[in-house]
C-alpha cells in the first residue's frame, strides 16, 4: 500500500511545479531583479512564517502532531537576521503584507491552530521545500547578489547536518502517524491550497516589481 508521504507528493506535484515556475521566481533566480526584490520576498515570508510558527508552538505538546514541530526548522529568527542585515535595524517599520500575503496569513490562522492535518499540510509545504529547493535557491542567490552567510540565513539550517536524512524521517513520520481517511483528505487538499497561496504571493511580488506573467 502506498504511504501517505508518497501520495501527498504525487497529489501536490502539479501545484508544486506551478509554484516553482512562477514568473517572479524565474526572474529572481535568473538575476533579472534587483536585490530589493529579494528583500521584498524575505519580508513577506517573515509575515507568514511568524504565524505558522505560532501555530507550531501551539501544537508542540500534542501527542499526534507534536513530533512534526522542531526547533531546528524555525525560520523566524533567521529571517529577522537577514532583514536586519539587508535593511538595517528598522526593517520592520515599513513591512506591510501584500494582499496575497494577508490571505495566506488569514488561512493559516483559520485552520492551522485548530486542525492537526491542516497544520501539517502547511508545515510540510514550507519546511520540506526549504530543505529541498531552498538549498538550490541559496546557492544561486549567493552568486547573483554577492551574499554570503548574512542575507541567506533563511535558507541555512545549522542544526540539520544532513537534510536528506531529516526529510526521510519527516516522510516516515507522515506515514507513521495515525491519520483517519478524512484527515488524509484534508492534509492533501490543504497542502495544495498552501501551494496556491504561496504562488499568489509570488504573483503579487511580480506585480510589485514589474515582472510580467
Amino acid at each position: 500500500m502506498t504511504g501517505l508521504a508518497t501520495r501527498l507528493r504525487e497529489a501536490t506535484r502539479e501545484e508544486h511545479e506551478r509554484t516553482e515556475q512562477a514568473p517572479f521566481v524565474d526572474a529572481l533566480l535568473a538575476g533579472r531583479l534587483p536585490r530589493s526584490a529579494y528583500v521584498r520576498l524575505l519580508g513577506q515570508s517573515y509575515l507568514f512564517y511568524r504565524v505558522l510558527e505560532e501555530a507550531g508552538a501551539s501544537w508542540a505538546a500534542d501527542r499526534v502532531v507534536g513530533s512534526f514541530v522542531s526547533g531546528a526548522l524555525v525560520r523566524g529568527p533567521s529571517l529577522e537576521a537577514d532583514l536586519a542585515w539587508l535593511c538595517g535595524p528598522s526593517w520592520h517599520a515599513s513591512l506591510t503584507p501584500l494582499p496575497a500575503t494577508k490571505r495566506y496569513i488569514d488561512r493559516i490562522r483559520e485552520v492551522c491552530f485548530t486542525t492537526r492535518s491542516a497544520f501539517v499540510a502547511h508545515h510540510y509545504t514550507r519546511y520540506l521545500g526549504d530543505l529541498s529547493g531552498g538549498q538550490i535557491i541559496r546557492h544561486k542567490l549567493r552568486g547573483i547578489y554577492d551574499l554570503h552567510d548574512d542575507g541567506l540565513r533563511f535558507y541555512t539550517f545549522h542544526e540539520i547536518a544532513k537534510p536528506k536524512r531529516f526529510k526521510d524521517s519527516y516522510r516516515a513520520l507522515l506515514d507513521g502517524t495515525s491519520w483517519d481517511a478524512g484527515e488524509q483528505t484534508t492534509l492533501i487538499s490543504e497542502a495544495n491550497e498552501a501551494f496556491r497561496l504561496n504562488r499568489a504571493v509570488f504573483d503579487d511580488l511580480a506585480e510589485t516589481v514589474g515582472v510580467e506573467g
